[in-house]
């Protein structure tokens, strides 16, 4: 990763580089160096980038769902004195960048949501009963990508600890039920901000057509395919999507 994790006062952050910030939002079992791509292309590119780690398993069980994280981002985007942020979001930080959208949308200048939850929620948080097999937490970790090499050694042994910890499962399954809680099918076509969709044609889960949903329901969207690619599209293919995005920021003057 190379940057050391700031701690000020409860947030923990990376942040690199100077200029519009980007903030990026992680997913439900994805950590913060699924986006080093990301972080140093538009670093290079003169934006500010940042990506905060989210309190997903620290908050207590009856603030583990997405309201919770969007209020947690507001607080983290006051606390910095951020304006006129580029939220991107992958999966679970996805449905977060949208949520916080519709709660807080003075301060949010553009969205970009890659393999987002929040219209179709069926594959998290389930599958988990057979979570002390390792076998089936491997498949079930590269199943999130078209080319199941992607799920490296590092990337299943986290996932296999985070369902095999006790209080990581019960807040894992909150989180999925929060999400389902949360739909955004009523909300999307009141929200006016600027949305890049990027999706990845072979995501199992959360399927092209979440993506084509997403661009009917949102009034200012452009959606973008990724081919031979799975849920995490900035890890499988990342110079193509710095590529969508950059040119697409580049169209919108953001």
């Amino acid at each position: 990763m190379g940057e050391s994790l700031k701690k000020e006062k409860n947030f923990s952050y990376i942040e690199v580089g100077e200029g519009t910030p980007i903030i990026v939002l992680h997913g439900l079992m994805g950590g913060l160096s699924n986006f080093d791509s990301v972080k140093n292309f538009f670093s290079a590119k003169g934006y500010k980038v940042i990506i905060p780690e989210l309190p997903i398993y620290s908050m207590s069980l009856l603030k583990t769902n997405v309201k919770s994280f969007a209020k947690h981002l507001h607080d983290f985007i006051e606390f910095k004195g951020l304006e006129d942020v580029i939220l991107l979001g992958n999966s679970l930080g996805g449905h977060i960048a949208l949520y916080h959208t519709k709660l807080y949308p003075e301060k949010i200048k553009a969205l970009v949501i890659t393999g987002s939850s929040g219209l179709y929620e069926s594959a998290m948080g389930g599958g988990y009963t057979k979570r002390s097999d390792y076998d089936v937490i491997k498949k079930k970790a590269q199943d999130v990508f078209y080319d199941p090499k992607v799920a490296s050694k590092e990337i299943v042994d986290e996932v296999y600890s985070t369902v095999n910890d006790r209080h990581k499962l019960i807040k894992t399954l909150a989180i999925a039920k929060s999400a389902i809680r949360h739909n955004m099918s009523k909300d999307l076509p009141k929200m006016k901000t600027p949305t890049c969709i990027i999706w990845g044609k072979n995501d199992n889960v959360t399927p092209p057509e979440v993506a084509v949903e997403f661009d009917e329901l949102l009034p200012d969207s452009e959606l973008f395919w990724i081919d031979k690619c799975g849920h995490a599209a900035m890890m499988e293919h990342p110079d193509e999507f710095n590529q969508i995005l950059d040119v697409w920021l580049t169209k919108r003057n953001l």
